[in-house]
């Protein structure tokens, strides 16, 4: 019980310490997103912790289409400042602001014509003093119980980054396009790029029955077509409700006789759908953001029913 005690209390140090970072947000902010968004690269750059936070960052704004790199700033010192360029922004990332390493790489930054901004946890620090944009990383104590071990600032530095990644996306108009242009492989890139029609299960092997169809038979169809639901269309193909295995228990629960039910006594009316071109992302929010999570989708056009996509589908493709 202590266990679970102290790692409460971390999340609780975190979740205040990142509420607090959001009331500190003003300008400057705005202004280190419009220096990123007009800027030839980023060079972000930090030591130790810091130095991996900084590593994520660069990731993650390569990943929306923000050219990015990560530079030590001990090999920045040794030649590889060579890469910074005119119209290029360095993000300095340093809890006290004073990292001597960091320090040292301003003059030679700015030589180059670089834009600092910086993410510190000393608003008077020298880092913060140099910089062209700062932005407020502080914290009132690490969630280390000595104070010490980087936590709590480490998690407020990397929401400052992922806030400018996300502010950053929409300022360039990003699309889903965009996103699965850069992500071609993996689950990520699967999902975006991937359609509903690639992975979907055709109209055929999709149990389908009228709105008189009585219970016993739904059972039937079901289970020769084991996808988890059925299907009720009228005569022109037009879907208009859906059982699924759920539903099925649940009638099982309610109703006493279930010899007198029939598929519109218990079938869920103008049920989610999608089209058969929309995003396996789309598919699997359409399933998952929500108060109660689905795990199939019929897929329709105007109406009428193509087939069915599971969630299971989207997971195993």
């Amino acid at each position: 019980m202590e266990t679970l005690n102290y790692a409460k209390q971390t999340f609780a140090l975190e979740i205040s310490a990142l509420m607090r970072t959001s009331e500190l947000l003003n300008s400057d902010f705005e202004k280190a997103v419009e220096l990123i968004a007009s800027s030839h690269k980023i060079i972000v750059s930090g030591v130790g912790k810091s130095g991996l936070i900084g590593q994520k960052i660069a990731a993650t704004l390569s990943s929306i289409g923000v050219s990015a790199v990560f530079l030590h700033p001990v090999e920045a010192l040794h030649g590889d400042i060579g890469m910074v360029q005119k119209d290029d922004v360095a993000l300095l990332i340093s809890k006290s602001g004073n990292t001597a390493e960091l320090v040292r790489t301003i003059p030679y930054l700015k030589m180059r014509s670089a834009r600092i901004i910086s993410i510190v946890g000393n608003m008077s620090s020298h880092l913060a003093s140099a910089s062209d944009v700062v932005l407020d990383g502080s914290v009132e104590r690490e969630a280390c119980p000595f104070n010490l071990a980087p936590t709590t600032s480490t998690t407020v530095a990397l929401a400052l980054g992922d806030a400018l990644a996300v502010c950053l996306m929409h300022k360039k108009n990003i699309t889903l396009e965009d996103f699965s242009r850069l992500h071609p492989l993996g689950q990520i890139g699967r999902n975006v790029s991937l359609t509903v029609q690639d992975v979907m299960h055709k109209l055929q092997d999709v149990a389908l029955v009228s709105q008189d169809t009585p219970f016993k038979e739904i059972i039937i169809a079901m289970s020769e077509k084991p996808l988890g639901c059925c299907c009720c269309t009228d005569k022109g193909g037009n879907l208009i409700g859906i059982l699924t295995d759920g539903d099925v228990r649940r009638a099982l629960q309610k109703h006493d006789d279930i010899r007198t039910l029939k598929m519109s006594d218990i079938m869920t009316r103008e049920p989610v759908k999608i089209t058969q071109t929309a995003p396996l992302i789309e598919a699997l929010a359409l399933m998952e953001n929500r108060a109660t999570q689905i795990s199939v989708l019929p897929v329709v056009k105007s109406d009428k029913l193509l087939g069915l996509i599971r969630i299971h589908d989207i997971i195993s493709n």
